[in-house]
């Protein structure tokens, strides 16, 4: 079972809270941390990182000698990573997309795959759990393609805790497309309110049963709370405002470790949404 842990924004707590439950879950388990532009979770879960891979993606390479200059392949890339100006065919490989198009309308075979490094795969083991994580190149816009190799390291016989990107754009999207179970971590804040919505209204639109974590629950109001009530959203846990978190989380101590009293109610919740 895969079980994605995602926020309509950052700052929630998504982290700290996907680390623990990958540490109270049973079995064998793995954690994915596919927020693949910011990649966090090793600083709690500390894993021992045996591999590392590149990651690249397919640009086009343009061979000037078979070229007919008939523009083709510019017309085609939505992306601008290819520009034609009289006699002269430009490519820009970090504007590229990698939809294969141009290869597909070049007649005259003058167009070549070569690659670009937008960043690297790593995993390891901390503890009895799996782990795997993506980094993107510094300057790369293109998380997807990362995410998704992340992905691929899933492992068919464990629990798979996925930790997704904040916000509701393309890498959330990516990273939630699997899921069994979305949980959704937010706060008691009117910005917690509305981002909580808009990650929702993806989720519904894709088919994907979700329940929400109400982090800092004693610091905000109950509109969360009554919103999810009235759309029949399982709130699983309330986790009230500790200064003992914060501390914790500043240095790099997973919640389990600062509240081990908050464990057993984790673990219930792993049980619940994976029954």
């Amino acid at each position: 079972m895969q079980i994605a842990v995602a926020s309509g924004k950052g700052g929630t707590g998504k982290t700290i809270i996907s680390t623990s439950l990958a540490l109270c879950a049973p079995g064998p388990v793995q954690y994915l941390d596919c927020d693949v532009e910011e990649p966090n979770g090793h600083i709690f879960l500390k894993p021992d990182l045996t591999s590392r891979e590149r990651c690249t993606v397919i640009v086009p390479q343009i061979l000037e000698e078979k070229c007919t200059y008939c523009g083709k392949c510019r017309d085609i890339c939505r992306f601008n990573a290819i520009t034609l100006f009289a006699k002269t065919i430009m490519t820009f490989p970090e504007m590229c997309h990698s939809c294969l198009g141009c290869f597909q309308v070049c007649s005259e075979g003058a167009i070549v795959r070569s690659e670009r490094e937008i960043g690297v795969l790593e995993a390891g083991m901390a503890g009895n759990i799996s782990f795997v994580h993506g980094r993107m190149r510094v300057g790369e816009a293109m998380g997807v393609p990362l995410l998704k190799a992340v992905k691929k390291k899933a492992d068919q016989e464990a629990l798979v805790i996925i930790d997704a990107p904040p916000g509701t754009s393309c890498p959330f999207v990516e990273a939630i497309s699997d899921a069994d179970y979305v949980i959704l971590v937010t706060e008691p804040t009117p910005f917690g309110l509305h981002d909580l919505k808009l990650a929702v209204e993806v989720l519904v639109n894709f088919s994907k049963s979700c329940g929400v974590i109400i982090n800092r629950a004693d610091l905000g109001d109950a509109r969360v709370e009554q919103w999810c009530q009235q759309q029949k959203i399982p709130v699983l846990l309330k986790i009230p405002f500790d200064r003992k978190v914060a501390e914790g989380y500043a240095r790099g101590q997973t919640l389990v470790k600062i509240r081990p009293d908050l464990r057993p109610f984790l673990q219930a919740l792993i049980q619940k949404v994976s029954a």
